[in-house]
């Protein structure tokens, strides 16, 4: 089936059900989640009963907005949080990551929603928006989460899940810059577009993804489930009605209007994923299921890549934060 066959089918078809999973006794972070999918998915959890839900937030306003809403839809108090995290800074990343390990008695699910779909070429920490947000910062954020969540395990005796929030996207991503000489792949992806116009800016987007896609993959290539206590899985949520897109053009506006799945099951995908064990451990997830990535990351020639970005993102890792990532 091909992807815009598949696509279609997934979002007109495809059965999404409620999460029914009991989160008693746990404690979850979602970032991004003022509003939209982050937003859908902590409502979730509260609902089904979390002890601690940290909404990780760049406007604190807006976060107490939706603690507040959540609150009032779900009849609870003192479930949600209001953390300040900017994934556009490293300072913020790593300032939000040690007063999590500093401050939780545990932590059980990470959803790494937060991320941005730009129309136009910025750059946060001397790296192209999209990258720094999307890629960077997310797995800085998972590796500085990670002393926590495997202490979480074995205190607890619990399997806790690390979920960054791809999209299907990635299928269709045009990746160039893999081809780049050896160590240059992310130099190649901060060389600016000779001219940044929506088309170019929606494939970084899809090549951001893909790479969150093969980095989950690559981590699960080092540190298998059978001897890793925490797992690490992507998924996409398909296309939902949120705030991602706002920046994009009529385009969006139209597929959304008649393609679009409510924020609320977007929501449920991000849960399921998030609540997913040992048997979605590098893997990609789409409509509650392991589903396979792009074509391009089962090739030599992805595996290849994946292998180089691991090696060029480590590097960068270990340049903002040494020793970050020897805690995977």
């Amino acid at each position: 089936m091909s992807f815009q066959l598949g696509f279609l089918y997934s979002q007109l078809f495809a059965s999404i059900p409620k999460p029914s999973t009991s989160f008693a006794g746990k404690t979850i972070i979602v970032t991004g989640s003022n509003v939209g999918l982050g937003k859908e998915a902590a409502r979730h959890f509260v609902q089904n009963k979390a002890s601690t839900v940290i909404l990780a937030v760049r406007s604190l306003e807006k976060g107490e907005a939706a603690k507040k809403d959540i609150d009032k839809s779900t009849g609870t108090k003192d479930v949600v949080k209001v953390w300040h995290l900017d994934m556009s800074s490293y300072e913020s990343v790593l300032d939000f990551a040690a007063r999590a390990n500093k401050e939780l008695q545990r932590l059980d699910i990470t959803l790494l929603n937060a991320g941005v779909a730009r129309v136009a070429w910025e750059v946060f920490e001397k790296d192209e928006s999209t990258i720094t947000v999307n890629v960077v910062s997310t797995f800085l954020l998972a590796f500085s989460l990670l002393p926590k969540m495997k202490q979480t395990a074995t205190k607890f005796n619990v399997r806790p899940t690390i979920t960054t929030v791809a999209s299907e996207l990635h299928y269709v991503a045009d990746f160039p810059e893999a081809k780049a000489p050896q160590g240059q792949i992310f130099n190649e992806l901060n060389r600016k577009f000779p001219n940044p116009n929506a088309s170019n800016m929606t494939n970084r987007y899809a090549v951001s993804k893909l790479i969150d896609v093969m980095i989950t993959r690559a981590i699960a290539d080092r540190k298998p489930a059978s001897s890793f206590p925490v797992t690490f899985n992507t998924l996409t949520p398909g296309l939902c009605h949120s705030e991602l897109a706002r920046e994009s053009g009529f385009i969006w506006v139209i597929m959304k209007f008649f393609l679009a799945r409510t924020t609320e099951i977007g929501g449920r995908l991000l849960v399921h994923a998030g609540s997913s064990g040992p048997e979605s451990h590098g893997q990609y997830l789409c409509d509650c299921k392991v589903a396979l990535p792009a074509a391009f990351a089962l090739t030599t020639e992805g595996y290849e890549v994946q292998n180089r970005l691991w090696d060029e993102l480590t590097e960068k890792l270990e340049g903002i934060k040494p020793g970050v990532t020897s805690n995977l």
